[in-house]
């Protein structure tokens, strides 16, 4: 019995011994976290300067970059109005609806690269579907394929 009261109490002191450990590490962590120490304006400053696959790798991070990230409309906005060189009908349509520019962003990022690759005439010497790539091609809508192949014909 006083080996279970001994081993009970090693397993305790571990446990209160880890927990002060982990708090540790995260008021550390919180320290090191500019999100948590700067004004917003300067995060989203700071934030603003990503490319596209940055911003989405950084709110990866951790859960204070994710929701400053994902919150912010001012991040995913200059990326979607880049996007809409390609894909106006499509943003504006998602804009009339009501989507956020991230969820904008997400709905539109992989047809606009197709869309821009088709009419830039990469695939213009495509003889059959069998030479299309099929990795990069994603679903797209009758008016998107009917402006392809417009491009196409004025080729």
């Amino acid at each position: 019995m006083q080996k279970n009261s001994k081993r009970n109490s090693k397993l305790r002191f571990c446990d209160i011994e880890s927990n002060s450990v982990d708090t540790e590490q995260e008021k550390n962590e919180s320290q090191n976290n500019f999100v948590e120490l700067l004004p917003l304006e300067v995060t989203l400053k700071i934030f603003s300067q990503l490319d596209i696959q940055s911003l989405c790798r950084a709110s990866l991070t951790c859960r204070s970059w994710n929701s400053t990230i994902k919150d912010s409309d001012s991040l995913w906005k200059p990326h979607c109005l880049t996007l809409r060189t390609v894909c106006q009908r499509e943003i504006d349509n998602d804009l009339q609806n009501g989507y956020s520019w991230r969820d904008i962003l997400l709905r539109n990022y992989q047809k606009s690269k197709v869309k821009h690759e088709w009419l830039s005439g990469r695939y213009s010497n495509i003889c059959s579907l069998i030479s299309l790539p099929e990795k990069i091609m994603c679903p797209m809508d009758a008016d998107t394929w009917g402006e392809i192949f417009e491009a196409e014909l004025e080729r």
